[in-house]
C-alpha cells in the first residue's frame, strides 16, 4: 500500500483526497522543515528473485555482496534524485535460527506476564521454544512468522483452554513439545 502525502494549503478537497487515496496524509504547514531528521525504513518486499538471491548471499555470510545486490534493486525502483538525497543506507544481516529463539522468548514472556495479571502461570520447555523457534524461522521474511507461530501453537489453544472455564486461579500450564508436537498441559 503506498502512502501518498500532500501538503497542507494546496486547494485540495480533503473529503475527496480521504475518499481516493484512504492511506493518504496531511502535512501540515512547516513540518517539512523537520523532514531532514527523519528516519525511513525499506523492507525487502520487491520480490523478482531478488528475496532467493539474498538468501543465498546471507548464507554465505556475504555482507558486502548483499549490500551491493539491494544498492542495485534500490537503483532499479527510484530515480536517482531520490537515491541521491538518502544520506546513509543500513543493510541489516539477515536473522538467524538462535535470534528468533530470543525473540520468541521476549514474546513469550509478554504471554506469560498476561497471564500472571489474570492469575496463571505458564511454563515452557526448552524443547517447546525449540518447536516454536524452528515453526517461526523463515530467512527471507525474519521474524514475521514467529508471532503467528506463537499465535497458532500457545495463543489460540491457550485461549480455549481457558474459555472452557474448567481452571482455577493459580493454574499452571505447561508447554511441551511432545512428538514434534507443542502440548499444553495443565497442573
Amino acid at each position: 500500500m503506498a502512502i501518498k502525502y500532500f501538503a497542507y494549503g494546496s486547494n485540495l478537497d480533503l473529503p475527496q483526497m480521504k475518499r481516493r487515496c484512504p492511506s493518504s496524509k496531511l502535512i501540515s504547514k512547516g513540518s517539512l522543515s523537520g523532514y531532514r531528521l527523519t528516519f525511513n525504513r525499506f523492507s525487502s518486499g520487491w520480490g523478482g528473485g531478488v528475496a532467493d538471491v539474498i538468501q543465498e548471499q546471507a548464507s554465505n555470510n556475504d555482507y558486502q555482496g548483499l549490500k551491493k545486490t539491494l544498492m542495485s534493486v534500490i537503483g532499479q525502483h527510484f530515480r536517482p534524485e531520490f537515491i541521491n538525497r538518502i544520506d546513509e543506507t543500513v543493510v541489516f544481516h539477515p536473522l538467524a535460527q538462535e535470534h528468533i529463539k530470543n525473540i520468541a522468548q521476549i514474546q513469550l514472556l509478554r504471554l506469560e506476564q498476561r497471564l500472571l495479571d489474570n492469575g496463571f502461570k505458564l511454563e515452557l520447555t526448552e524443547a517447546a521454544l525449540d518447536k516454536i523457534a524452528e515453526a517461526g524461522f523463515d530467512p527471507v521474511f525474519g521474524a514475521r512468522p514467529l508471532k503467528r507461530a506463537i499465535q497458532q501453537t500457545i495463543e489460540n489453544p491457550l485461549a480455549q483452554t481457558l474459555l472452557s472455564g474448567d481452571f482455577k486461579s493459580g493454574s499452571v500450564f505447561v508447554v511441551d513439545c511432545q512428538q514434534n508436537e507443542i502440548v499444553i498441559k495443565v497442573q
